[in-house]
């Protein structure tokens, strides 16, 4: 290492070409990001690194890039967003809690590809499933809680621990009038259900998913076709459960039959409820928090696997309510106050 005033320099050296591109790009544009969230200066000639920062702050660089290269050598890709990850895990001293992630394959596509966890929230989430009769996965848009639990339905049904799968969401207005709409019932609802659609043909195939649902081992359907069932043997997952009312969500989870488990998902942030009426996740998280066999996994912005700028939005809107509700509560200090007086 050389000492150069305030600054220290060490040097580190990539055991292959490969791991060079994974990490930094085919033409480095990956070095940016080392140097904004990292604060450090990073030269690189060949699969040799230069680190120039802060002694604690090249360190950290260090130990990043080594856990990113040990990702690469595994075939694994690394794009910016697990570049930025594993930066804020290693600031944790999380570091190595990044092969733990990856090393469980949750689910084969039909296409061969692993399905695998990204994020600590997401393997957090993926064992609450496994260990738990009714899960609830509360978080933004992007972190995988629908697929993520479709890939464990799907792999459920091949390993014949369940006998159907069921998918189903409230069919909520947001903006649209379903009246207006053109088709029967069925095709009104089925725009609401297309993402469910979407997941199953990736893990399955379209074929594939055709043949069980013509037998009836999948059924996607809005959530009002579930009243009056009791559902058994099956793997039962709930999407865009804000939407429902305390109503519906009481009435939903008391479908569950022997032999099966429920996952219930939503966004608490996009509820799409008319004004006045309260989610029925947002109660049920109140009122089932302390049941046992019962678990809640919480996802943030750091769990979001879709496109980095995915987490710019989401952070923006949360730091924009927390504005909002720090100057409701000022409003409210300064009306009760001027009430006393």
């Amino acid at each position: 290492m050389e000492n150069t005033g305030l600054t220290n320099t060490e040097r580190m050296v990539l055991d292959t070409s490969e791991q060079f591109m994974g990490i930094f790009g085919l033409r480095e544009e990956n070095l940016p990001i080392f140097r904004d969230e990292l604060g450090v200066e990073l030269y690189a000639h060949g699969n040799e690194i230069a680190i120039t920062g802060d002694r604690d702050k090249v360190e950290l660089a260090k130990l990043t890039l080594q856990t990113l290269a040990d990702i690469v050598a595994k075939g694994e890709s690394v794009d910016r967003t697990r570049i930025r990850y594993a930066i804020g895990l290693a600031a944790e001293g999380k570091a190595d809690r990044i092969g733990e992630i990856m090393r469980d394959v949750i689910a084969i596509t039909y296409r061969g590809r692993q399905v695998k966890c990204k994020t600590l929230g997401q393997k957090q989430y993926v064992d609450a499933i496994k260990q738990n009769t009714c899960t609830f996965a509360v978080g933004p848009a992007g972190t995988g809680k629908t697929y993520l639990a479709i890939a464990m339905a799907v792999v459920a049904l091949k390993n014949k621990e369940i006998e159907k799968i069921i998918l189903t969401r409230p069919a909520v207005e947001a903006g649209e009038k379903l009246g207006f709409l053109p088709g029967d019932l069925a095709q009104k609802v089925d725009p609401y259900l297309r993402p469910l659609y979407d997941a199953l043909h990736e893990m399955m195939g379209v074929d594939a998913y055709q043949r069980l649902l013509e037998r009836g081992a999948v059924e996607v359907a809005p959530l009002a076709y579930m009243r009056g069932r009791t559902l058994n043997d099956a793997f039962i997952i709930l999407d865009e459960a804000q939407n429902t009312t305390s109503e519906q969500m009481k009435m939903f989870l008391t479908r569950m039959g022997m032999g099966s488990k429920m996952v219930i998902t939503g966004d608490v942030t996009q509820i799409d409820l008319p004004t006045g009426k309260r989610s029925g996740l947002v109660e049920a998280l109140e009122v089932l928090k302390d049941v046992d066999d019962i678990a809640i996994a919480q996802l943030t912005h750091k769990d979001v696997v879709r496109h980095e700028l995915v987490q710019a939005i989401v952070r923006a809107y949360d730091k924009y309510a927390q504005k909002n509700a720090a100057a409701q509560r000022e409003r409210e200090m300064r009306f009760r106050a001027r009430t006393r007086n």
